[in-house]
């Protein structure tokens, strides 16, 4: 009884352990709670921050401590969504996130002026300041959306680049606001405050890649890469706040910036995304829960007449910047329901511009000549305390509004996007087999596979150890199990599974070929040593062995530095490789390389080939360019366009097929001596035998294979009877 007498359990609770504790319960069991009834979980989190907080039972205080993880939270969703946005898209779309943003930050302006000054008889600078504080707006339900895989669609791209507009221009409309009051404004104001943002933002968006992939290439602790992340993401919003704006738009820049370095299905990016839903982001959301005060309902007109008008103006202006969208670029309803779903919401830029209107005083002139005369005279701030409480009542409404939008608008597309894929996955079961056995080159090779294969396929990688039957060897089990079980832990960090496979057999060959019938595995990933070299035997020797006898996709692979680093992806195409039937196939897997990395391809090859890959381009657009290359005789040229961060994709050939050339004999010459010190992939497609061959395969039309190659990005068909053919 001592023990509990000396706790302190009066409220609120001051006990650091029992407030962490409260914290994770609600984090746990609010949105449990309010799923059954429908309430999308982030506006559980809200309504438990109002209920413990100091305008409701009072358990917890707003202390330091919540106010700094909730400001790590807002920070780290503006992060992810940069993180997770599709460069490619992105820039193919910046002329529709250019109109978006100025369409959600107008019609707020417009409307909310309009309406402040008129109806509500605001002051014109408090009417323009008000407009700016509904102009911006909050991602506040991006996790909805990225939980439901759908982060890369056009609509939420367009969304969250429209974000970084309109929370900019709304802060600068909060500047000049402040600085008109302070006396500060002027043609050198506004000078500095754009020359700063403008140092600020090439600071951000070219020196921290930089500083990033020197990183990555030197330091491969997973503890040490997370925390450097975090400090990145924190100095930007720190070198945006020192720049005169939100530390929001600096961590949102900062995410664009590592977009290209940290793969989407990389380790890293699995760590990244689950701390911040597991812990950030939630106590953000508590933390803005615990500002409301609902008994402002019951005892101030003013403030729910204020909270009514607010509330109409921003959330009308919102739809008609969705609803303009939507018609302007032929999106579906549910769509626009998305994007009014994310810029529904607003609490950052909101409360900044609210705050410091309450810190702006109408009447400083009076007060600072009564100060001279020795007289006292009241300050009268820009907004009153309704305003800021009717501000905060209408921060919980449009995020309930948005969440709820959201929330329906992503799940209708995500349904959607299921209904399409059905029965798709059950014709083609993705399987990716990969060798082990040298520990240096493990994590690089799963890492590989994991980048290459369907996002939808978690079970499609099997890690194979083989034993010599031949030896006898008592530490060889010992540490075949050793190099499967870091197989499992690296795939196990970007959540996926691998299958673990001990094999004793006569030789390496026929227990792989042995490995591929069993499991009808459709890809296999090779690896070479970092420091090793490709020769005509070891070439021979597969072509011969394994290559004869499994008509799957073959990828050999030498790492030079991690994949995560690599700027751009050489791809050395042969003549007559559009004819193969494994084009297509070979074909998205540096597709999903491109997504997934954000590195540019570069594509060599002749006019006809480069043509099929131009088509699929057109429709699927990642980064990437193409140049003519007519005969593999000339690969050396290509060594001469190689850059720092550059890596190899050759695409090789069995003897007596289409794409063969005799040049193809030259490749251990050519990446010995030219490509030594870079990444290189050697590619071996499905191939049919020659009397297997028809029409069709040989004369591909381009509709035929752009259709091939949807179906199979979607794990489709045409590709899955080809192979069940050669089996």
């Amino acid at each position: 009884m001592f023990l509990l007498n000396s706790l302190e359990f009066s409220l609120p609770f001051t006990n650091p352990v029992l407030i962490f504790s409260l914290i994770l319960f609600i984090i746990l069991f609010a949105p449990i709670l309010l799923n059954k009834v429908k309430i999308p979980h982030l506006l559980g989190l809200i309504i438990a921050g109002a209920i413990v907080g100091p305008k409701g039972l009072y358990i917890m205080d707003m202390d330091s401590s919540i106010i700094l993880f909730g400001t790590v939270g807002l920070l780290y969703i503006m992060f992810l969504a940069g993180l997770e946005i599709d460069i490619a898209g992105f820039k193919k779309n910046s002329g529709k996130s250019l109109l978006f943003g100025l369409y959600t930050f107008s019609f707020p302006m417009i409307i909310g002026t309009a309406v402040s000054y008129y109806l509500l008889n605001f002051s014109m600078p408090a009417s323009v300041l008000i407009a700016s504080a509904f102009a911006g707006h909050t991602l506040l339900a991006y996790p909805i959306v990225s939980k439901l895989g759908l982060s890369k669609n056009t609509a939420v791209t367009i969304t969250v680049g429209g974000t970084l507009i309109a929370d900019l221009l709304s802060l600068l409309v909060l500047a000049g606001i402040a600085g008109l009051y302070s006396g500060g404004v002027s043609q050198s104001f506004w000078l500095q405050l754009g020359g700063s943002i403008v140092v600020f933002a090439l600071i951000v968006t070219l020196l921290f890649p930089i500083i990033a992939r020197w990183f990555f290439k030197r330091f491969d602790d997973n503890i040490s890469q997370y925390i450097f992340v975090l400090a990145m993401v924190f100095m930007g919003a720190f070198l945006a706040e020192a720049a005169g704006v939100e530390g929001i738009i600096g961590a949102f820049l900062a995410g664009i910036s590592l977009n290209r370095l940290i793969p989407h299905t990389s380790p890293l990016m699995n760590r990244i995304e689950f701390v911040g839903n597991a812990l950030f982001i939630p106590f953000f959301l508590i933390w803005v829960g615990m500002r409301i005060d609902y008994a402002v309902f019951f005892k101030d007109l003013e403030t729910i007449t204020l909270a009514v008008a607010f509330t109409g103006i921003a959330t009308s202006a919102k739809f008609i910047a969705a609803w303009l969208t939507q018609k302007n670029f032929g999106f579906s309803k549910d769509e626009r329901k998305l994007i009014f779903g994310l810029s529904n919401a607003r609490v950052a830029a909101t409360l900044a511009v609210v705050l410091v209107g309450r810190r702006i005083f109408i009447n400083m002139d009076e007060v600072d000549a009564a100060a001279e005369l020795g007289q006292v005279v009241e300050k009268i701030p820009l907004f009153s305390e309704s305003v800021l409480n009717a501000t905060i009542l209408t921060i919980l409404l449009t995020c309930t509004i948005g969440s709820f939008a959201a929330q329906k608008g992503a799940m209708n597309i995500a349904l959607k996007d299921a209904e399409d894929s059905d029965g798709e996955d059950d014709e083609f079961d993705e399987k990716l087999l990969i060798p082990v056995s040298n520990m240096d080159t493990i994590d690089e090779l799963i890492n590989l596979a994991v980048t290459v294969k369907s996002k939808k396929s978690k079970k499609a990688l099997f890690a194979l150890n083989v034993i010599d039957n031949n030896v006898v060897d008592k530490n060889a089990y010992r540490q075949a199990k050793k190099a499967l079980r870091r197989a499992s832990q690296v795939a196990a960090a970007s959540d996926n599974e691998v299958t673990e496979l001990l094999r004793y057999d006569l030789n390496i060959k026929n227990a792989i070929s042995s490995v591929i019938k069993e499991h009808q595995i459709t890809d296999l990933v090779l690896g070479l040593h970092a420091k090793g070299g490709v020769t005509d035997s070891y070439l021979g020797n597969l072509t011969e062995g394994i290559l004869a006898k499994a008509n799957g996709t073959t990828m050999i692979y030498k790492s030079f530095q991690p994949l995560a680093t690599i700027k751009r992806h050489l791809i050395v195409l042969p003549a007559n490789a559009e004819r193969e039937v494994g084009f297509p196939y070979w074909l998205v897997k540096v597709w999903q390389i491109a997504k997934n990395t954000g590195a540019s391809l570069v594509f060599y090859g002749n006019e006809h080939s480069i043509e099929y890959v131009q088509s699929i381009h057109k429709k699927h657009p990642v980064e990437a360019s193409f140049k003519p290359l007519d005969d593999w005789d000339e690969l050396l040229i290509i060594a001469k366009d190689v850059k720092p961060n550059d890596s190899l994709f050759l695409v090789m050939s069995r003897k007596e097929h289409l794409s063969y050339q005799q040049s193809m004999t030259k490749v251990p010459l050519y990446l010995n001596k030219y490509f030594n010190e870079m990444n290189f992939i050697m590619v071996y497609p499905i191939q049919l035998g020659e009397e297997e061959q028809t029409e069709n395969h040989l004369n591909p039309s381009m509709d035929s294979f752009v259709q091939s190659f949807d179906k199979l990005e979607g794990i489709g068909k045409t590709i899955t009877k080809l192979f069940k053919r050669n089996k």
